[in-house]
């Protein structure tokens, strides 16, 4: 049984991606930018350790999800147990997933580190890029700065080339 090192769980969220998620804030994060909306998420040794089981049953009990979100923090400095959390949720629930990163998708792709790319291969949005405050607005879909994108990973995938996210699909239904 694994743990992964976790800030906290919204069971039920509407801002973390399209449709109603399930969001895991991962604990642990190098970028530390400047007006983060999660610094308490920073420190590596804080937050709490979760069953990875415990949070796959928890998700199992609201039929009403259309996914999951994994947010953090920075979820790839944990992508071995990530990746296990995301694995057992596609198999046993077929859910889409969401994960957030302040790595460009070109930052993770270079790291040639192949729990980072099976996360990249099996999720279906990823928003990526650092936060930059005076870039912030609180208009945008899915992100907190200008300059960081909403990737369609599966047309990414498909294209071999980065495709933004359809942000006019954002019905309860994905």
């Amino acid at each position: 049984m694994s743990d992964i090192r976790i800030a906290g769980i919204v069971e039920e969220s509407i801002v973390d991606g399209p449709g109603i998620r399930y969001t895991v804030f991962t604990q642990g994060c190098p970028h530390n930018c400047p007006g983060c909306h999660n610094p308490e998420t920073h420190d590596y040794t804080k937050g709490r350790l979760e069953s990875i089981d415990k949070i796959v049953s928890d998700i199992g009990e609201n039929p009403l999800l259309s996914g999951i979100t994994i947010s953090g923090g920075e979820p790839f400095v944990q992508a071995d147990k990530v990746l296990e959390l995301v694995k057992k949720v596609k198999e046993k629930y077929k859910l889409s997933v969401m994960i957030y990163s302040g790595y460009t998708y070109e930052e993770l792709r270079d790291k040639q580190d192949k729990n980072i790319d099976e996360l990249l291969n099996i999720c279906d949005i990823l928003t990526d890029g650092r936060f930059i405050e005076k870039l912030k607005d609180y208009e945008l879909t899915y992100r907190g700065s200008s300059n960081q994108r909403v990737i369609d990973l599966k047309k990414t995938r498909e294209n071999n080339k980065v495709v933004l996210y359809d942000l006019k699909k954002t019905s309860v239904y994905g």
